[in-house]
């Protein structure tokens, strides 16, 4: 147990309140930072429920703070201890400029930095992502990713969120020996980020687990995706918030890696019924570049089509000792609240 005080940029998103929930269970004192202080009690309602109904009362306290301005980061850093960066945006659509999502993700990474870095932070961990080490290579599929690789941004396989994601952990590495005081910065990479929401906007991420209860594809398309447990992840960065060999190291954070066809399977196979909408029979490659034609979205995905890009957390389960859940059991979890929370705001 640690009294501490530890500040969780995003505090609204959904990483971020599984961290939240972990750090207060795990006895720590929490700061959350908030773009506005008006969402301060419906930020607070989502944990409660998190929490089975119990406030978190005073080890909570909230912030405003604004990736792309430097200004309050130096009053959030006060007294603190460590620092989980989370925030950084993830659109539910792709932008038409890339920068929209590239100059928060870099600009707010580097104005949380360098206000830890005078604040006399003891250690940073940044959530980054696979998309900054699984992209940008011309044949990916009969290779093993770990942490000693890097997405090229400027490769034709990548989106605007790929490369925001991997243009700010390298501005991190970048910027950290020009700091002028001493910071230990360590980076997360996650694979898609799934399991229980606490609110019915929770994050693009869950989309395609929604998108399949709700039948919104009109068959299983050719993509796949490394996986990894939200409550997981919240796990392996505090592991790394805390362990001394950490400092100065990425850690992948994957617990497998399922295709569409497996996650419509494990969909089915753990809620019978309830996936009634899911759809069974694969979707050719040249329909769904058709759509693309028309849908703007799609083809942003097209280049994944048939992909695979399976990475090893090796790493973070030897060095820190972590153990992620079997996706399968995510998949059902993210269905399960996902259905929960929509049946709960019908009701309401």
């Amino acid at each position: 147990m640690s009294s501490d005080l530890v500040l969780v940029s995003g505090a609204s998103g959904y990483v971020a309140s599984q961290c939240i929930l972990r750090l207060i269970e795990d006895g720590y004192q929490v700061r959350g930072t908030l773009r506005s202080l008006r969402r301060a009690d419906e930020v607070r309602g989502w944990l409660a429920r998190g929490r089975g109904g119990m406030d978190p009362a005073a080890a909570l306290s909230f912030v405003q703070a604004e990736l792309t301005d430097a200004a309050g980061w130096d009053v959030a850093m006060a007294d603190v201890r460590y620092v989980l960066h989370v925030a950084s945006p993830i659109p539910p659509t792709t932008p038409k400029n890339a920068d929209d999502l590239i100059v928060p993700a870099r600009d707010g990474t580097l104005n949380v930095m360098r206000a830890a870095a005078r604040a006399g932070v003891e250690r940073v961990v940044q959530t980054s992502s696979l998309a900054a080490i699984c992209y940008g290579r011309d044949n990916p599929n009969d290779h093993v990713f770990t942490e000693t690789d890097w997405t090229d941004p400027n490769h034709r396989d990548n989106s605007p969120y790929t490369r925001s994601k991997t243009i700010a952990e390298r501005a991190a590495w970048d910027e950290l020996p020009n700091l002028g005081q001493q910071l230990q910065w360590v980076a997360i990479n996650p694979a898609l980020v799934l399991g229980p929401v606490l609110d019915r906007d929770a994050s693009a991420s869950v989309q395609v687990v929604a998108k399949l209860l709700n039948g919104d594809f009109p068959g299983l398309p050719r993509l796949s995706y490394p996986i990894v447990d939200v409550r997981d992840l919240a796990d392996l960065q505090i592991r790394a918030m805390t362990s001394q060999p950490a400092a100065g190291q990425r850690y992948i954070g994957s617990a497998g890696f399922l295709s569409m066809k497996e996650i419509a399977d494990a969909l089915r196979t753990g809620l019978g019924e309830q996936a009634n909408k899911v759809p069974i029979r694969g979707l050719p490659n040249w329909m769904v570049r058709l759509v693309g034609l028309f849908d703007g979205e799609v083809r942003g995905q097209t280049f994944e089509l048939g992909k695979i890009r399976k990475a090893s957390s090796a790493k973070a389960q030897t060095q820190l000792g972590w153990t992620p859940r079997p996706v399968e059991h995510t998949i059902v979890d993210t269905a399960t609240s996902l259905l929960s929370v929509q049946g709960s705001s019908t009701s309401g």
